[in-house]
């Protein structure tokens, strides 16, 4: 009995060895895959590998080799290379701030039916931000990104309608998107309620 108990064991031990060889190794070759697979020009993986270096994720952190792989994917039509791209612009992460760029990979995002892109750039219309004021076209975008169920636009939404910006006041349709924004979480839209 003493000696299956020492085999069992062993046994266990040899797998958590091989288990842990085997990740390590798969971490190891992960990478050079993947950048691989970048430099060859696969958006998904230009898109994971600009992660990486924003995130500092199994490399060193490097907001510009960031943008430089996130653009990659954005050329090629990836919608969330586009949002994280226009995002670092119109906060100047890692980039100088450009409005002009970050509108102009926004517009493709939310083109492609990002609510995140949509909801951002009905903000930029909201308040002028690098854009002439078009109260109608943030509501209009607004909308578009709430009816995926984006809280923030929700909220977004609600508020257009209760100040009457872009769109007729309407003070039950302002609570119904405050409310949707509110039982996801949303702590302005729960205040506004």
């Amino acid at each position: 009995m003493k000696k299956l108990w020492t085999i069992c064991l062993i046994l266990t031990f040899l797998t958590s060895i091989l288990r842990y060889l085997t990740d390590k190794r798969e971490e190891q070759e992960g990478f050079p895959n993947l950048r691989q697979s970048a430099e060859q020009g696969n958006a998904d993986a230009q898109f994971n590998l600009g992660g990486k270096y924003y995130l500092g994720e199994d490399l060193p952190e490097d907001k510009a080799k960031a943008i430089k792989w996130y653009l990659k994917a954005a050329k090629q039509g990836n919608a969330e290379a586009q949002f994280i791209a226009g995002a670092m612009y119109a906060e100047g992460d890692g980039v100088p701030v450009d409005k002009a760029e970050a509108l102009k990979w926004y517009r493709k995002a939310a083109q492609q039916g990002l609510a995140a892109a949509q909801c951002d750039l009905g903000f930029m219309y909201a308040e002028g931000d690098g854009i002439p004021v078009d109260k109608a076209e943030a509501a209009k975008l607004f909308r578009k990104a709430a009816e995926q169920g984006d809280a923030m636009a929700q909220h977004n939404l609600g508020v257009s309608y209760y100040y009457g910006e872009g769109v007729p006041v309407d003070k039950t349709e302002a609570e119904k998107w405050y409310l949707k924004a509110a039982k996801q979480g949303h702590a302005d839209a729960q205040c506004n309620l």
